[in-house]
């Protein structure tokens, strides 16, 4: 059965595929080359399968081209769409600072304002007190001189009396008449002085009390004008602290404790605010406005502390140009040696060469070789936060410099253990992985 099957076969072939020779002539001989049927059968099977492998591979390279043009484009608005929100953060944050820098102003102004009220309304009572006292000295001198008058009134009648009971001779030996007269008109031009002297004194009481009557309405004025002042910088102040509050509590930071240990290494660049200590009583009791004023001075002691734990924290991009996102944080598998191991960072692709910035300010602890990871840079931030930057194609920093937030570190490549150009990005915090991609996030989000 399996011979006639075989022989049928075989005549099927010789009758499709009849015996061909291809004869190879040389100068001195031919020689012939012999192609059965079976021959000329695997021949067009194995050129079937060949043009058939490259059709589909064709169209497999040409689908995934197409789905990469796709992803690519995708990952090229996403990157659009987050430096937009990156450009309009760091244009709210500048906006926000030139409030606060203008409230300063305002706030400055105000108080010169205020002090030099103070200072006139203090002179004022000083004056009023003054006025008061020269007053009851004044009526004092009064009382006493109109004693005084008095006194001499009874002695001129006396003297009169005795000079109309004068007669002859004996007149020589009493008071001289005009003796009295002179000492009565003498009495008289004092009185007449000192009733002068109260009337002016009562005049300038009355101005001085008018004019303490116009500093007190100007105060007043002043305080509401400083209320509404105020207001405005406490307005602003709760604009601009709340974001930056959510901002570290999103990237999983206690923002106490953080701008305590700023607060604790405060050192060159602009001190810590002082608070005012102004009273009008006397008495070394701040009064509201002092107390508010302090508040509001607070605030703007935490506003600068998180400018700098900013500036110290691991917010922005390490990688500025266009880029892809290749593999994220977590458990995946080894592109290299197989099997499921822990990622404990992200990675960015893009072209050897491109730049990679610092993403905070540090100090630079590693920059050299280091087994897998290549030629990495590792920067010790504030808050006991490091970052690493592996499989660089070169290093521009050196171990111990100071590094500042977007500065220039290093080149992206694909050293150490690595499948192709990328960036292998990663952020510890007191030595454990954490996601970068929680503080990216968290800088992405606060409007």
């Amino acid at each position: 059965m399996q011979a006639r099957f075989a022989h049928g076969l075989q005549a099927a072939l010789e009758r499709r595929l009849p015996e061909r020779r291809l004869f190879l002539k040389s100068d001195s001989e031919t020689r012939f080359i012999r192609l059965r049927p079976t021959t000329q059968l695997a021949a067009i099977v194995g050129a079937t399968l060949f043009v058939g492998w490259t059709i589909i591979a064709t169209a497999m390279i040409l689908m995934d081209s197409i789905g990469a043009g796709s992803a690519r484009e995708q990952i090229a608005r996403a990157q659009l769409t987050y430096e937009q929100r990156l450009n309009a953060l760091a244009a709210d944050r500048d906006a926000r600072a030139a409030e606060v820098h203008a409230a300063q102003a305002r706030f400055a102004l105000a108080m010169e304002q205020v002090s030099a009220m103070q200072e006139r309304l203090l002179a004022s009572e000083d004056r009023r007190r003054e006025l008061e006292t020269g007053i009851e000295v004044i009526q004092a001198t009064l009382r006493r001189t109109m004693q005084e008058r008095e006194a001499a009134r009874a002695e001129i009648r006396q003297l009169s009396a005795q000079v109309e009971g004068t007669a002859g001779p004996d007149r020589s030996g009493g008071a001289d008449p005009r003796e009295l007269a002179a000492t009565v008109s003498f009495l008289t031009d004092a009185l007449g002085d000192s009733a002068a002297e109260r009337a002016r004194i009562a005049e300038a009481a009355e101005t001085a009390k008018a004019e303490a009557a116009d500093l007190a309405l100007e105060l007043r004025l002043m305080a509401e004008r400083n209320a509404r002042i105020f207001g405005q910088i406490e307005e602003a102040m709760s604009v601009s602290l709340e974001p930056l509050d959510a901002m570290f509590r999103q990237a999983g930071l206690n923002p106490v404790r953080i701008l305590e240990e700023v607060r604790r290494g405060y050192s060159g660049q602009g001190g810590p605010l002082m608070p005012l200590a102004m009273s009008t009583r006397g008495d070394g009791t701040p009064d509201p406005d002092t107390l508010r004023a302090n508040d509001i001075l607070k605030r703007l002691d935490e506003l600068n502390l998180y400018r700098i734990a900013i500036q110290k924290t691991p917010f922005a991009m390490p990688v500025k140009s266009a880029f892809r996102f290749t593999s994220g944080f977590g458990y995946r598998r080894d592109p290299k040696g197989g099997g499921t191991r822990m990622h404990e960072g992200v990675d960015f692709a893009a072209a050897t060469g491109t730049p990679i910035y610092a993403t905070a300010d540090g100090v630079v602890v590693e920059a050299g070789w280091d087994s897998g990871y290549g030629r990495s840079v590792v920067i010790r931030h504030g808050f006991g936060i490091e970052t690493r930057y592996a499989h660089l194609s070169r290093i521009h920093v050196n171990a111990g410099q100071r590094v500042s937030r977007g500065e220039r570190i290093g080149d992206m490549g694909s050293s150490g253990r690595s499948t192709g150009t990328h960036l292998h990005y990663e952020v510890r915090v007191g030595g454990v992985a954490v996601n970068p991609m929680t503080y990216l996030r968290a800088a992405r989000h606060v409007q």
